[in-house]
């Protein structure tokens, strides 16, 4: 077949402690923005175990439906029988607050593209089922194009997926660059992309691959849904993405054949015929052009082989210089010392021609061209261009278009900005890192990946910055920054959490990248301070892979501060994970380690973190204590903000101490810190616990109007585990007014949000408050239904070992 043309803040998630949601302070959860407010304070059972076991979203809403707000604002409810459930008299919440997301991650498609329309018909009957079923398929339909490189592969995958997105798949089109050829994505991690794009929080995805498939399966079972997987390494790492159901497919592009893969129609590309090669030149170049010499052009197509980019970079150039002809083209391709190579060889087939880019390109461009090769990531910010060759210039994507004026550079996508994102072909990067290697000095390559990593290092900081309206509940290091222009900065920080997470891959990268360079000052602090993002998101694997590497690296180099302050992060991650002793640990030693740099900021944190540890253990004369000596370090520190996080936190204490007033005070004054330095995540945080302390206080009402306040800064963030624990916070509430009917409502709607981002601990305890309310005011027939929530709450609460929700729910089943 032919070829063708390329055109938290918000603390840890307890599931072994639902009533208190509190956490270890020193990354954002509640960015100003679009980000997502409450990411982790009301995450009880907010990572994953397995898919769910009882219950269901069907179920959820089977029992319950839509029905409009009363005068009080709570949910009414009909007489009328759930949907299908055989039942009657079941309420049904207001709304359905889980917004089902709908993926269009496709790439841009080439507007002058070429190809086989009868071939590309082949491909899109394997994906739709062929007209001897009836366009029936009676298994997910799989195609894999394969082909060496430069034959245009990913860009016929895009052109297909294009056009078959709107009208054959219009619930989404996922897609991911496997990396075949590079160091290959795992399944896992990309199921974790795919759960994301399709709206299940970071913080809830299973730990496991397989139970990252089961849940990934479940999502598209009833969606018709295109999977686009580029750069295929083997069949093992496609199959966990192969969805169960006939009404999606998958289009898979690889160097390899997969022929070990059940099912797939295969298409091979080769080089370009010639009537697609003259067809690309003259979309290129014009068909004046193309008609003067068309001796010339079937010369030229020969010379290049009929690779695709090869013929493209020649295009390009002889349209950049109108007044060159297609014979003189011809004449210097024949003189060029590879042509046979590129001809004849694999990888090296492309030199030839890429040297002829190379040398026609002006000589910062050149160099640019070089030092880019450095990056790591697999696509490219226009800043970076500024940061490799020091130019402060606003508008650093001008470095770049030469490039891809030449088509050594390609444009993937544009940054919510307006900015473009920028890729290498592999085999254009392999010979920009050759040429690198050829004309720089180690010492040139040493100083542009110091400024690059800089340049990282420089908006991470500033993105945490932005959030928590300071340098609060963070620790730095003396690593050089190398500082974007400040507009650019201001454009892409707009939304700081939104920019880490865009930034994800990359900010990882120049983790590891660090390390390899033996810059470990840099790699402490970067991989630090994105701890702001991966509590804020999640990102759990990434948040220990960056500090282990990160960890050795300082340990290498005798570098005590950034060991301390990697453990006391590292502490952190532990204690979300439920692992007591691990982050017991790795905080002590941190904390010794910091007490004999005699730093007061990293004692503060540790401090902290003891407390909360100490806290949800049970021990809080002895969390009061450490709360008291973090305070004091804050304090010494000029942390305002980790101030009123202790604050925060050890009010819960006295909550539950029956001290309202004490409690009341603290919570006050946190709440003037985070209004003063505009930590709108720290406010939310804080009106919840407040709303907590009016309901304990009896003041029903009032606590009604503060939960519902949060709950709408939920809704706006599009944070859906904050929002379904404000919707049991405000059940609770109901249920103590006795408004029995209101309180079920909002109860339905906590389950609907946890069963539909499958978090079953999450739902299990909805449940439990479900039974619990049924079993007190209802009849013969709500004591059945209180049965059904209890038994599936049960099962849940043993698979994650959450003993004491466990025992309450059996003690009421076993209630007559």
């Amino acid at each position: 077949m032919p070829a063708y043309g390329h055109g938290a803040p918000f603390g840890i998630p307890a599931p072994r402690a639902p009533q208190d949601h509190d956490a270890p302070q020193g990354t954002p959860g509640f960015p100003p923005g679009r980000g997502p407010l409450l990411p982790t304070p009301f995450g009880g059972g907010a990572v994953l175990d397995r898919p769910a076991d009882g219950g269901g979203i069907a179920a959820a809403y089977t029992a319950w439906g839509a029905a409009p707000a009363g005068a009080d604002g709570a949910p009414q409810w009909s007489a009328g029988s759930g949907a299908g459930s055989g039942r009657t008299g079941y309420p049904a919440p207001t709304g359905t607050p889980y917004r089902e997301e709908t993926p269009r991650q496709l790439p841009a498609d080439t507007s002058d593209f070429v190809g086989d329309e009868q071939c590309i018909r082949r491909v899109e009957q394997a994906l739709l089922g062929d007209g001897e079923s009836g366009g029936v398929r009676r298994a997910v339909g799989v195609a894999v194009i394969v082909g060496k490189p430069g034959t245009g592969k990913s860009t016929l995958a895009t052109h297909i997926a294009h056009r078959l997105s709107e009208t054959a798949f219009p619930d989404g089109q996922l897609y991911c660059d496997l990396r075949g050829t590079g160091t290959p994505a795992t399944s896992g991690e990309v199921l974790g992309r795919f759960l994301r794009a399709l709206g299940i929080p970071g913080p809830v995805l299973p730990d496991s691959q397989d139970e990252r498939a089961e849940m990934y399966r479940t999502l598209l079972a009833s969606r018709r849904v295109l999977v686009v997987l580029d750069d295929a390494a083997s069949e093992s790492q496609i199959r966990p993405l192969l969805p169960g159901s006939n009404t999606c497919a998958v289009l898979v592009t690889s160097r390899v054949r997969l022929t070990g893969l059940p099912g797939a129609h295969r298409v091979e590309l080769d080089v370009m015929g010639t009537d697609h090669a003259v067809e690309l030149l003259v979309r290129v170049i014009g068909p004046d052009r193309v008609a003067r010499e068309p001796v010339a052009v079937e010369a030229l197509i020969r010379t290049v082989g009929g690779l695709p980019l090869a013929l493209r970079i020649v295009a390009a150039r002889l349209a950049a210089r109108p007044h060159w002809t297609l014979a003189s083209m011809v004449h210097r391709l024949a003189n060029e010392r590879h042509r046979l190579d590129e001809l004849t060889h694999g990888e090296m087939t492309m030199r030839a021609s890429l040297s002829l880019t190379h040398d026609g390109l002006a000589a910062e461009d050149r160099r640019l061209l070089r030092l880019l090769s450095l990056a790591q990531g697999q696509t490219l910010p226009g800043w970076l261009a500024g940061a490799l060759l020091d130019d402060p210039r606003p508008f650093a994507s001008d470095l770049l278009e030469p490039l891809v004026d030449v088509q050594m550079l390609d444009v993937v996508g544009m940054e919510s900005t307006g900015g473009f994102r920028y890729r290498f072909h592999e085999i254009i990067r392999v010979f920009a890192r050759e040429q690198l290697a050829a004309h720089h000095e180690a010492a040139d390559q040493h100083a542009a990946t110091a400024r690059m990593l800089g340049g990282w290092m420089s908006l991470a900081e500033q993105a945490h910055r932005r959030i928590y309206g300071g340098d609060f509940t963070v620790l730095h290091g003396s690593a050089p920054r190398w500082e974007p222009p400040s507009e650019c900065v201001d454009e892409l920080l707009v939304d700081p959490l939104g920019w880490l997470d865009s930034e994800h891959g990359n900010l990882v990268q120049a983790v590891e990248h660090a390390a390899r360079e033996q810059m470990d000052e840099l790699c402490w602090d970067l991989a630090t301070t994105l701890a702001t993002l991966f509590e804020g998101r999640g990102y759990l694997d990434d948040w220990e892979r960056t500090h282990l590497l990160a960890l050795d690296s300082v340990r290498a180099a005798g570098n005590t501060r950034g060991t301390a302050a990697l453990l006391s992060s590292l502490g952190v991650l532990h204690l979300g994970r439920s692992q007591s002793e691990e982050s017991r640990s790795a905080l002590t030693t941190a904390l010794g380690l910091f007490l004999e740099l005699e730093d007061r900021q990293g004692q503060a944190l540790c401090h902290r973190d003891l407390a909360l540890l100490e806290r949800m253990r049970g021990n809080e004369d002895h969390a009061l204590s450490l709360y008291d000596r973090a305070l004091r370090d804050f304090d010494q520190a000029g942390d305002v903000v980790g101030r009123a996080i202790v604050l925060t936190q050890s009010a819960h204490i006295w909550m539950r101490r029956g001290q309202s007033s004490a409690a009341q005070t603290r919570l006050d004054e946190a709440l003037g810190i985070y209004r003063s330095v505009g930590y709108t995540g720290g406010q939310a945080r804080t009106l919840r616990r407040a709303g907590q302390l009016l309901q304990g206080q009896g003041e029903h009402e009032r606590a009604v109007t503060t939960y519902t306040e949060v709950l709408e800064l939920c809704r706006e963030s599009g944070d859906v585990i904050g929002e379904g624990h404000l919707l049991r916070d405000l059940g609770h509430a109901h249920a103590e007014m006795g408004r029995c009917e209101a309180a079920r409502g909002f109860y339905a709607q906590a389950l609907s949000v946890r069963e539909q981002i499958m978090d079953q601990g999450g739902a299990a305890l909805v449940r439990l408050d479900l039974a619990r309310l049924l079993t007190a005011n209802g009849g013969a027939g709500e004591r059945s239904r209180s049965r059904e929530l209890l038994e599936s709450a049960v099962r849940a609460f043993r698979d994650r070992g959450m003993e004491r929700e466990l025992a309450e729910a059996e003690k009421l089943l076993a209630t007559p």
